[in-house]
């Protein structure tokens, strides 16, 4: 039986990157008193966190590329999502797509909206977040990869490729499992993958100059049929309490109590 043959420096490859606009978790989140949403003014939006996470692996898959490797960003959304997108392009990304959509999007749809758009582009690799943080749906890649019939690789928290394959060490609640898949394919990012990078303020700038594609959802030919429905939203108040103590033996003796009481 011949030994796999490790490589590093994967061939052409066109991995496309979806990101999601989400509100700032580091900023206070307030819902609305009709409990339909939360309130956007002022509100600063970023990158989601999972999703950065994907586009500087698909940067560092680029840098060890062999040869041409491109990555494309993409975003469904309103068209305040361009900001994203060019941070994406600061990061490192070479081209960004902006698919029109002020619906608000369950899982479901999104997979469907993308599946549309890899059709289009083509890509190689689908690198994305495991979820978002402002719903932690968490299903996105999964209905992605079951639509488009690809083998799909979750949680992942170091990728590497075979020849032709990818060697993804997934994250799970019984600890590290590798898993092998064949391109193209899916796969999605967990918090260890790596740690994005911060952009420099003149790849800011340049990414300010650079083209952002525009495309609505019927150039695309998808028609949005919502599976979800919100019914409302509500704040729930913290039950923790924070309590200083004066030594370790005090800590096991809480802690202790604790558990009796549980």
């Amino acid at each position: 039986m011949a030994a796999n043959s490790r490589s590093d420096s994967p061939a052409d490859v066109r991995i496309l990157v979806p990101i999601k606009r989400v509100p700032d978790t580091d900023q206070r989140i307030e819902v609305k008193p009709d409990g339909s949403g939360i309130v956007t003014d002022g509100l600063p939006f970023v990158i989601n966190p999972f999703d950065a996470i994907a586009v500087e692996e698909a940067l560092r898959i680029r840098e060890k590329s062999a040869e041409a490797t491109e990555v494309l960003a993409v975003t469904i959304g309103p068209v305040a999502g361009e900001s994203e997108l060019r941070t994406a392009l600061a990061m490192g990304a070479d081209n960004a797509t902006l698919v029109a959509c002020d619906a608000p999007l369950d899982p479901w749809n999104v997979a469907s909206i993308l599946k549309s758009f890899a059709a289009r582009h083509r890509p190689d690799l689908i690198l994305m977040g495991k979820q978002g943080v402002d719903d932690d749906h968490g299903q996105t890649g999964q209905m992605l990869a079951a639509l488009l019939d690809w083998p799909q690789a979750t949680f992942a928290s170091k990728i590497e490729f075979l020849d032709s394959r990818l060697r993804v060490t997934r994250e799970t609640d019984a600890g590290l499992e590798i898993v092998r898949v064949s391109l193209p394919a899916v796969v999605t990012a967990d918090l260890r993958l790596n740690e994005p990078r911060y952009a420099s303020m003149t790849s800011i700038m340049k990414a300010r100059k650079k083209s952002i594609e525009h495309l609505t959802l019927a150039e695309l030919g998808v028609t949005i049929e919502p599976r979800l429905e919100l019914l409302g939203l509500e704040v729930v108040p913290s039950r923790r309490k924070a309590i200083r103590v004066g030594s370790l033996d005090e800590l096991l003796a809480k802690l202790r109590d604790k558990e009796k009481v549980i």
